[in-house]
Parts: structure tokens; sequence; C-alpha cells
């Protein structure tokens, strides 16, 4: 079986950051302070006491490190911090820093208490990590001009900054990296309750009037991620729209739902195909990451970051040593026997 996917469908469902025009629209949905922003309690509890700390004594905050899964607000938090602590943000992403020399060229343009955010920061290459150890623990950066015989070493002293790295991949950064982090935060997946928070919040500033229990059918259907709700909340808002409806009914956003390929579990095509293939292409044994994304024509970075984390967080999924097996849960999803039964 053979499943096609629309560009639709696939920025819609996609954790992943999409288009110029998407990062637009999100911009406008994302809050500006702590109080605004929904979930993640434990984390911002930390947040106020390390902020209000720092404030007290005047310095910038420790250098923090955000990961978890594509889509859970760890940009969102990073503004948030620079926001709070009334510092600019200057943002750059591991792949973006070519050389050392450009990331030299950024820290020596920070003023005293910016906050230098730096997505992706896993996929940084380990001569450009180097630069940033003294920086992250001294405020100095350690140069080397010239090269054999004639090469020196020259100290610039840096003013003190908050660095903040997002990542979906903490175990990918070298240790030494890690390490110089202050503080370090896992984003984990949203609750019900949240993702229907979020879902009314992203309605409201998008002047979108919803009708009872609209909130609660598209929170499960958000891959509990806030990222999936903004969009799935876009996307229903423009197929009313387009019909002249100036309320979302539950019908509506089922119908939308439904036409995207998105089910009430928040499961869409590709993540029904990769079950479908464990289960039906394999019979239930252990699939290895290579074979499993050449069943279903997928890369297996997208599937690893992208598909994997909400499967295997909702029950769906196992990552055993022998490969991926589908679950129990999976079997009855499906409507199929398991290989135990």
């Amino acid at each position: 079986m053979v499943i096609k996917r629309t560009t639709e469908q696939a920025s819609v469902v996609s954790p992943k950051k999409s288009t110029k025009d998407n990062d637009v629209f999100e911009q406008t949905l994302r809050p500006k302070n702590l109080a605004e922003y929904v979930g993640q309690g434990k984390i911002k509890e930390h947040l106020l006491i390390h902020m209000e700390a720092a404030r007290k004594r005047s310095e910038p905050m420790g250098h923090t490190l955000l990961y978890g899964p594509p889509g859970l607000g760890k940009t969102t938090l990073a503004n948030i911090v620079a926001h709070e602590m009334n510092a600019q943000m200057r943002t750059t992403s591991g792949p973006a820093i070519e050389k050392p020399g450009d990331l030299a060229s950024l820290l020596t343009n920070l003023k005293e208490g910016d906050v230098l955010f730096i997505d992706e920061i896993h996929r940084m290459r380990p001569v450009i990590e180097e630069v940033l150890y003294s920086a992250m623990e001294d405020y100095a950066l350690d140069l080397v001009i010239g090269k054999g015989p004639t090469a020196r070493s020259m100290r610039l002293d840096l003013k003190p900054f908050t660095l903040i790295g997002a990542t979906t991949k903490a175990g990918g950064m070298s240790a030494p990296l890690r390490d110089r982090f202050v503080h370090t935060y896992k984003l984990n997946f949203y609750s019900l309750p949240e993702m229907e928070k979020i879902v009314e919040r992203s309605s409201d500033i998008l002047n979108v009037k919803i009708e009872d229990g609209v909130a609660a059918f598209m929170s499960g259907c958000c891959r509990a991620t806030p990222r999936i709700a903004n969009r799935l909340v876009r996307s229903v808002r423009d197929f009313a729209q387009v019909r002249d409806e100036k309320t979302i009914t539950l019908e509506r956003a089922k119908d939308t739902l439904m036409s995207l390929g998105i089910d009430e579990r928040g499961l869409d095509e590709t993540d029904r195909l990769i079950l479908h293939s464990l289960v039906e292409k394999f019979g239930g044994r252990p699939v290895g990451l290579s074979t499993l994304c050449a069943s279903i024509a997928e890369e297996q970075e997208t599937l690893e970051d992208v598909y994997e984390p909400y499967l295997i967080q909702s029950g769906y999924l196992q990552r055993t040593a022998q490969g991926r097996i589908a679950t129990e849960r999976a079997y009855k999803m499906l409507g199929k026997l398991s290989v135990a039964a």
C-alpha cells in the first residue's frame, strides 16, 4: 500500500519548521512571557527562580540547554527568557555556523546581558564547539591567528551573555559542550488539558469562534505538540472561512482533519503506514531503522525525529535491541491479531 501525502498534510502534521509563511504565523501565536506559556510547569518554575536570582545579582542568567522533540516550545522559551531579562536575542543555528570566524563574529558583537540562541546546537562542528568553551566559562575568546611557525594565540574579552542551546538530540552533543551548560531542561509532550488550553488560546488570537467541544476534540489530534495544534487551528479556520462559516463546529473540525488524513489519535497517514509495515510487511518481527525507512520511502532522520517519538509516547511502537516492533495497542488500532495471539 502506497500512500501519497499532499504538501498541506506534510506541513501541518510535521513538527518540523517549514515555510517562512508558517514561521511568521507561529510567531504571532507565541507567548511573550511565562505567564502566557501553557505547560512545562516544572521548567517554568525553575526558570522564574533562576531569572530572578540573576536579576538580583545584576548578571545574565546561566547558560541553558533545552532539548526534546520538535515543536514543543524550545525557541519560544528562549524568546521568553530574553524578553523577561530585558535582553536582546541573537538567533542562529548549528548548521549555519560554518567556520570558527562566524561564531567569533557573533560573540564579539554581543552586548552585556544579550542572549545568544543556537538552534540545532548538536549539529555544530567540533572545531566550532571548541570556540565556545572559553566563551561560556570565562567570557573570553581564544583565537589562533596565522599558521605554522608564525601562528600566535590571542584572547579577546567578551561581554557577559547567556547562551541558550536547543536540540532534539542531546546525546548528539559532545560531553564537554553539554557539561558547560548551567541549566539543562527536557521538554515533554503536553497533556490533553494543556493542549485544549493551547487550542483555545490560538483560536482567540486568530479571532476564531469555536463551539463547545471543538477544543477538546482537537486537543487529541495534535500529537501533544503546540506547533501542530497551531497549524491545525489555522487549517480548520481556512476550511470554515472558504465555506463562509462564522463559527467552527465540531463537524467542521472533524471533516477538516479527515481531509488532512489525521485521525482522532493525532496519527497521520505516515504514522499508519509505519505501523502497517511493521505488522503486515514484516509480520511483527523486529525491523531495523534503515529497513523500515526503505519500506515506506522515508528518510531515517525524519522517521527518527518526527514520527517515532510520538508513536513511542503513545504506546504504538517500541524500540528494542533487535529493531522496531508494533505494540499490542497498534494491533488493536489496526484491527489485527498480534503475533502473540
